[in-house]
């Protein structure tokens, strides 16, 4: 009979929301609900003679992100600037994304960042003002260290 411990998955402790740092403009951001960031390049295939693609051409590189903050968060940021500033005046930043599970580290860098700009929305019955904010980006660095 075997006495050795039965793992429930192959990878251990999963990666959850509560193993991620972000830091936005040189701090750790506390208010923040949701952060999303993917990057993509144009691809097709190219078709030649026959009905397979004999190749395939590559486009334009594209990256998006947004971040979701508590309206004190960006209330925070906003009371930084100069009067009459607003979060698009913002020079280009770069997020950095790290989190950590088994004893593995990952660190993500979204580069020149920008505000698109700033929105509010809330409704009857919210216990808390959170706003998505569209950012533009110039690229990510996947796992940099």
């Amino acid at each position: 009979m075997s006495t050795a411990s039965t793992l429930i998955n192959k990878f251990g402790k999963m990666t959850g929301w509560n193993s991620i740092t972000v830091n936005l403009l040189g701090r750790d951001v506390e208010g923040i609900t949701e952060l999303e960031y993917d990057d993509s390049v144009e691809l097709e295939n190219a078709k030649g003679q026959g009905k397979y693609p004999c190749g395939r051409g590559e486009g334009n590189y594209e990256a998006k992100a947004s971040v979701t903050l508590y309206v004190e968060e960006v209330n925070a940021i906003q009371r930084s600037l100069p009067p009459g500033k607003r979060l698009s005046d913002i020079a280009p930043f770069d997020i950095v994304v790290e989190y950590e599970y088994n004893d593995f580290k990952v660190k993500d860098r979204i580069h020149n960042c920008q505000f698109k700009g700033r929105s509010i929305a809330v409704k009857q019955g919210d216990k808390t003002i959170a706003n998505k904010l569209e950012l533009v980006v110039s690229h990510i660095g996947w796992s940099v260290l």
